[in-house]
C-alpha cells in the first residue's frame, strides 16, 4: 500500500483503542501537533474511510512512524 502523502507522524497505534473513531482522533491530533495542514489530515483520513476497518487501520498505521524515545 503506498502512502496518500510522504509523511509519517511519530506514533505508534500499540495500546491505543481499537474503535475507528479513536484512531483517527489519535492521528489527527498528532499530525495537527507536528504542523501538518488540515488538507494533509483529511486526504489520510478520506482514503482511510474510503475502505472497510482494516483497510482504514492499514492506511493510518501506514503514516505513522514512532521514533525511538531513547538516547
Amino acid at each position: 500500500m503506498k502512502r496518500v502523502i510522504e509523511k509519517t507522524v511519530n506514533l505508534n497505534l500499540i495500546g491505543v483503542n481499537g474503535n475507528a473513531f479513536m484512531i483517527m482522533g489519535v492521528f489527527q491530533r498528532q499530525a495537527k501537533k507536528e504542523g501538518w495542514t488540515p488538507r494533509e489530515i483529511q486526504e489520510v483520513l478520506k482514503e482511510a474511510k474510503s475502505k472497510d476497518y482494516n483497510y482504514l487501520l492499514a492506511t493510518i498505521e501506514n503514516h505513522c512512524e514512532p521514533k525511538d524515545e531513547e538516547v
